[in-house]
């Protein structure tokens, strides 16, 4: 479901290039500063977020 999250949600818009990199851009140059692009960022990042938590919470076998 993570996965599905990520490609759907995470990826979007795929064209001309998602968001959530768009916004890593803006966060490494500084400009994300608008709300509107911290909310963005923050609902492009989750499915992303809940991946890394899943994989760091997953038992040793």
């Amino acid at each position: 479901m993570v996965g599905l999250l990520c490609l759907t949600l995470g990826l979007a818009p795929v064209i001309p290039e998602p968001h959530v990199w768009e916004k890593l851009k803006m966060l490494a140059a500084g400009d994300l500063t608008r709300p509107m692009d911290i909310f963005d960022l923050l609902l492009h990042g989750m499915p992303w977020m809940f991946a890394l938590a899943k994989l760091a919470l997953r038992p040793a076998r």
